[in-house]
């Protein structure tokens, strides 16, 4: 493996099974995409699963832990592409997960449609209409802003990608679950559980997740909120059981 860049350090990833190169000035996952690999469903044997805005590739090394399914990773930036690429190589993984740099709307001509039984995204949350709002890095403006893909973008390529009776699951911000939720019915990706995060008892949800069968029948499960910060500032047992699949 390339040695690391002088911005770049190794961390754990969750636990001490697998780590990951992130970078304080280009890109660190956080909880968003932990949560996303627990909530997902993927296959568990055989199968392939798809994650698009990949990042540092945090998602698809955590669901290495859940599933032996081939998967793929798609990013946009190559800086970030690289770092996913050598952490699957620094785990020894990369017979499981490929990782391409790419736009994401270019995957259903490259993959093909209906090629993949799982699909996961953690896209960027914020609209792109208001560019003095990005953030002067570069780096966590294409992450955080729709500069390059947008929130459309990303649910009708997730229905390319995964065949009928496939499964895309999705972590966003409560504030566009509307839009998320028609998107979802226009792309065929009928919604069938929803699941709010808290970060704290008495507050009000700043994450959602949401997961949709390409083709399927009208019947949404919303699942007990699930809340991160206790009274004393520590993670909830139950995050705790998410977080760590105790």
């Amino acid at each position: 493996m390339d040695e690391l860049l002088p911005d770049e350090r190794l961390d754990y990833l969750v636990d001490e099974r697998l780590k990951i190169i992130q970078s304080s000035s280009v890109f660190s996952f956080s909880l968003d995409a932990v949560l996303l690999a627990r909530f997902a469903w993927v296959p568990i044997q055989k199968g392939n699963i798809i994650d698009l805005c990949t990042g540092n590739g945090a998602v698809p090394l955590l669901l290495s832990s859940r599933s032996k399914a081939k998967m793929t990773g798609v990013e946009i930036q190559e800086r970030l592409s690289s770092m996913a690429k050598r952490s699957t190589l620094l785990n020894e993984l990369e017979k499981q997960i490929t990782v391409h740099t790419m736009d994401i709307k270019e995957a259903p001509s490259v993959f093909g449609h209906g090629t993949f039984d799982a699909l996961t995204c953690n896209p960027p949350y914020f609209p792109s209409s208001n560019e003095q709002d990005y953030n002067e890095n570069p780096h966590l403006a294409i992450a955080r802003h729709e500069i390059h893909c947008t929130l459309e973008d990303v649910i009708k390529v997730s229905s390319q990608l995964v065949k009928q009776g496939g499964k895309a699951a999705f972590v966003h911000r409560p504030n566009r679950l509307m839009e998320i939720l028609g998107f979802m019915r226009q792309y065929e990706l009928e919604p069938k559980r929803l699941q709010l995060i808290y970060p704290r008892e008495g507050s009000e949800a700043n994450m959602l997740l949401i997961e949709g069968m390409k083709k399927g029948k009208p019947d949404l499960h919303i699942l007990p909120p699930l809340t991160v910060y206790g009274s004393d500032g520590a993670y909830t047992e139950q995050l705790k059981q998410v977080f760590y699949g105790r």
